[in-house]
C-alpha cells in the first residue's frame, strides 16, 4: 500500500513537471504574452458636430446584443437614438420598464470634470466605483455615471423595477453591469 502511494505521488510529480515543461515550451515558441496596455497612444477627441463612434456604440446593435446577454432580458423594440447639444442618448424599453443610456461629449478635461461633478451634485453620489473608467459612481437612484476621456456615460436605471433581469439584480447592479459592458466596447474607440 505504501509503495502504491509512493508510485502515485511520483506519477503526479512527473505529470506536473511535464505540464510545466510543456507550458514553458509553448511560452518559448509563442513568445511572451502581450502587455495589458495598448502600445498605441490614445488621444481624447473634443466634441464634434456629429456623435463620435464610441458615443454611437451605446445604442448600436452590438451593444443591444451584449446588454441583452448580460441582463438576460431582451428589449421590446430597438432604441431610437437622439443627438442634442452633444448628448447622444437612447431608451432601452423592456416589458416592465426602461433605462436610458446617454453619452455627453465634451471638448476638454476641465469641461469633462465640470460636467461629471455637476452630475454628482445633481444626482447624488451613493457609492464610488473603483477601477471603472476614469471615475465612476452610483447615484442615489441606482444609476451609474462614468467618465472616460472627454465623455461622460450615464446609465439611468431609475425607470426599471427595483429588481431587474434574469438574475433579479438591483438597479445599481444592472447599471454597473451595463456600464462595464459599454466600456468594454469603447476600448480603443
Amino acid at each position: 500500500m505504501a509503495r502504491r502511494r509512493h508510485l502515485g505521488r511520483n506519477l503526479a510529480i512527473a505529470g506536473l513537471a511535464g505540464l510545466v515543461l510543456a507550458l514553458a515550451l509553448l511560452f518559448v515558441l509563442v513568445g511572451s504574452p502581450a502587455p495589458s496596455y495598448s502600445s498605441s497612444t490614445h488621444t481624447p477627441q473634443p466634441a464634434g458636430r456629429n456623435p463620435s463612434k464610441s458615443a454611437r456604440m451605446v445604442c448600436a446593435h452590438e451593444a443591444q446584443h451584449d446588454i441583452d446577454g448580460v441582463l438576460g432580458v431582451q428589449i421590446a423594440a430597438p432604441p431610437a437614438p437622439t443627438w442634442v447639444d452633444h448628448l447622444y442618448s437612447c431608451r432601452y424599453v423592456y416589458a416592465n420598464g426602461s433605462m436610458v443610456l446617454s453619452v455627453k461629449e465634451l471638448s476638454s478635461a476641465p469641461a469633462t470634470t465640470a460636467y461629471f461633478t455637476s452630475l454628482r451634485t445633481r444626482l447624488g453620489d451613493r457609492t464610488t466605483l473603483h477601477e471603472v473608467g476614469q471615475g465612476a459612481f452610483v447615484t442615489r437612484a441606482g444609476s451609474v455615471v462614468v467618465r472616460k476621456d472627454y465623455k461622460v456615460l450615464l446609465v439611468d436605471t431609475s425607470s426599471l423595477p427595483a429588481r431587474f433581469g434574469a438574475r433579479a439584480e438591483s438597479r445599481a447592479d444592472v447599471a454597473a453591469d451595463v456600464s462595464i459592458t459599454i466600456l468594454g466596447c469603447w476600448s480603443g474607440a
